[in-house]
């Protein structure tokens, strides 16, 4: 059974740092594409980060310089650091794995507020 568990959301003040984890299970995870997404209210899911097999990363125009995603194939484990947060970081934030086909993750909340 596959399972990925994100952890790190919270409320963090604009300007503030935050450090999402998504642990895997299940899957031969140095072999997939990881990506961090995400959906704000009214809004569409969309990618934030993700980082290939082989390390290579992409990121959305809105998060370049402040994010980095990064993995370590030994935990089963993708992170998202996130700094000089805005209040439009806020959204809830999924991890997904990629290889033939996608896994999701439930989700974890961050919100940028003073």
């Amino acid at each position: 059974q596959v399972q990925l568990v994100e952890s790190g959301g919270g409320l963090v003040q604009p300007g503030g740092s935050a450090r999402l984890s998504c642990a895997a299970s299940g899957i031969s995870f140095s072999l997939y594409a990881m990506g961090w997404y995400r959906q704000a209210p009214g809004k569409q899911r969309e990618l934030v980060a993700s980082i290939t097999s082989g390390g290579s990363t992409n990121y959305a125009e809105s998060v370049k310089g402040r994010f980095t995603i990064s993995r370590d194939n030994a935990k089963k484990s993708v992170y998202l650091q996130m700094n000089s947060l805005k209040p439009e970081d806020t959204a809830v934030y999924y991890c997904n794995a990629n290889r033939f086909g996608g896994y999701w993750g439930q989700g974890t909340q961050v919100t940028v507020s003073s």
